[in-house]
Parts: structure tokens; sequence; C-alpha cells
């Protein structure tokens, strides 16, 4: 199966290695060194992981069947609404030792191994954490036929595990990657009156749009397609909660956030 290759009838595993993803945020925040600190390490921590962001990054490549982060998580409450909001599984794991490593990486690979025999539909296993120890169960994996795709930060993720996914996006350019949105405001603009509320539906469409061409690879994506994905990123979502009377009228009626062109058997999308 080729990683832009997509059937609405295959499934995604989305697997973290919480606290290893959390650990190189930190230390790209902080400096080298800092989270292996007691004092930092066994306190509350402060959320830097996007969460939604990785679960919409997962959702762009089918509907999300596995969505199970593996954490000591007595430290982590601060991400909780995050972690409820995206429908995260949580799996805790007490350090058993001195060490105070808490086993994530082999309890993860375990799992997934036998996710994969167990379940035909998922097509796509997403793995998120940069260690060495993940080798092994992508050499499963991909002999299971399954397509595997990594996340980590690009400082601590060893370039071995890297290299044996069919695909790997390293998180500081999934998250940093600069948005129009985002630009900077002018100093002389800081007194201005904050701009109107943005319309959600418009930004879930734009949101779709753009997570499906990165996926695919292609700027025009199918109409058909961006539905599925709007109700992957919110399942409650209705078109007549917004003023439409169904998908296809609202996608005419935001012309100004979507193009829209004549395909063989679909209209075509493509953010502007």
């Amino acid at each position: 199966m080729n990683p832009n290759d997509h059937d609405d009838s295959r499934s995604v595993a989305l697997y973290w290695d919480f606290e290893n993803l959390h650990a190189g945020l930190m230390e790209a925040k902080y400096g080298e060194g800092v989270y292996a600190k007691q004092d930092n390490r066994f306190k509350v921590q402060e959320p830097l992981v996007d969460v939604q962001a990785l679960v919409e990054l997962g959702a762009s490549f089918g509907p999300v069947a596995i969505n199970r982060a593996y954490c000591n998580w007595q430290y982590f409450g601060r991400y909780r609404d995050a972690l409820l909001q995206s429908a995260v599984e949580l799996i805790q794991l007490f350090p058993p030792g001195a060490s105070a490593k808490n086993g994530a990486d082999i309890k993860l690979c375990l799992d997934a191994t036998e996710d994969i025999s167990r379940f035909a539909h998922i097509g796509t296993v997403i793995i998120i954490g940069g260690d060495s120890d993940f080798m092994p169960v992508a050499q499963k994996i991909k002999a299971a036929g399954r397509t595997l795709i990594g996340i980590g930060n690009r400082k601590n993720t060893n370039k071995h595990w890297a290299k044996s996914c069919h695909e790997f996006r390293y998180y500081d350019t999934l998250i940093e990657a600069p948005r129009p949105e985002e630009a900077a405001m002018p100093s002389e603009a800081k007194d201005a009156p904050p701009p109107p509320p943005a319309d959600p539906a418009a930004e879930l469409l734009k949101r779709a749009v753009r997570l499906l061409a990165e996926t695919q690879g292609e700027a025009w994506v199918n109409k058909g397609s961006v539905w599925h994905m709007v109700k992957r990123l919110d399942a409650t979502f209705d078109p007549k909660d917004h003023g439409h009377a169904n998908f296809a009228e609202m996608v005419k009626a935001m012309d100004t956030v979507v193009e829209i062109k004549k395909g063989e058997t679909d209209h075509l999308l493509r953010a502007r």
C-alpha cells in the first residue's frame, strides 16, 4: 500500500510515546538535558505538545480506529482537556525502578504488533516517538503490508528509525510551518480593534482541504474526501448548524475559502 493511497475502509492506528515527544519539546525550549533532571521531570509538566494537530494529521490518512498514548500520566494532568477533546486513550505506565524509564516503547511495540494481527482493517500505523527501539516493530508492520508513518522531534529522532518508516514527519515542521493567518502584526497595529470572530465552518473546511492536500501531495482534492475529512475532524459538525442546507451548498458559499473546479467524478477543491 502506498502512503498516498487513501481508502476510507482502511483505518488508522495512532500510538504515542507521549513522554518522549514532550521531553524533546521541553529540551528544544529550555536546553539539552533539562528534562532528564529529577527536579524538572518529577513535577507537573507544562503543555507543549499540540495534541489536536497530530490527531488531525492522523485523520488525514483515514478514520482513526486506535488512538493510544503511553506515559506516566501523574505529571501530565495539564494536558487533560486536549487529550479528552481528541479522544486519546491513556495508558498509565509507572516507572518500575530507579532509572525512571516507564517502558512505554516496549508496551507500545507489543500493542501495535498485536493490533495489526487482530484487526485487518488497520491500513496505516502512526508511531509518535523518536527512539531506535521502534525499528523492530517497523519491520513487523511493513511485513504485515501496512503503511508506517513516523513522527518525532528533529533533534532527538534516531535517523535509522526515521528511515525505516514509509514516511516520516518531523514535529517541528508540522507545527511550526508558518501560516498566513498567523503572521505577526506590525507593532503600530497592536492597538487596533480585534478582528471579527472567525467562521468556525470556514476554518474547519480550510483545515480539512489543507490536511488532505498535504497528505496526498496534490493541491486539488475531491469534495467527497473533504467531507469525510471534516467529519473526522469534528464528528458533530452539521452544515445546517451554520446556515447551509448541506455540505455542497456550504462549499459554494465559501468561495473565498476554497476554489472549486469540475473533476472526472466529483468537484475538486483547493484552499485559497
